[in-house]
């Protein structure tokens, strides 16, 4: 079961030029970069590590793929994600956000709804 976070997470993985590609959009939003590692991606679990620093003054799409390069070889069996960081007044939030490694193995999560008395229903997140 593949792990559906962020903007085309229900899509083939991205290759490196279309990688390079979502990057140079960002830039040219003025967006800064950043990119993030987790062994586990729980659907509950908004933070993960970030790898390095963000890239506020990024210029070219080729310093951020050298930073995803160098997550990936560090952490090959976690989940790597790149960031696009809005920071103008009024947003100041992501803006983009997108995998660009998945493990060889994802166990997946699965929604369980269990009811209750009365007309209670509780919903849990269960690991596969």
């Amino acid at each position: 079961m593949r792990i559906t976070q962020g903007t085309f997470s229900f899509l083939p993985d991205l290759t490196d030029a279309e990688i390079r590609a979502q990057v140079e959009y960002a830039l040219r939003q003025g967006w800064a970069v950043s990119v993030e590692h987790t062994a586990e991606a729980h659907p509950r679990d908004v933070y993960w590590e970030m790898f390095g620093m963000p890239m506020f003054d990024l210029k070219d799409a080729a310093g951020a793929l050298l930073e995803v390069n160098a997550c990936r070889k560090t952490f090959p069996q976690h989940y790597v994600k790149v960031n696009a960081f809005d920071a103008t007044q009024g947003f100041e939030s992501t803006r983009l956000s997108f995998l660009v490694q998945r493990p060889a193995d994802e166990p997946g999560y699965r929604v369980v709804r269990q009811e209750g008395a009365g007309r209670a229903i509780r919903y849990t997140v269960e690991r596969r």
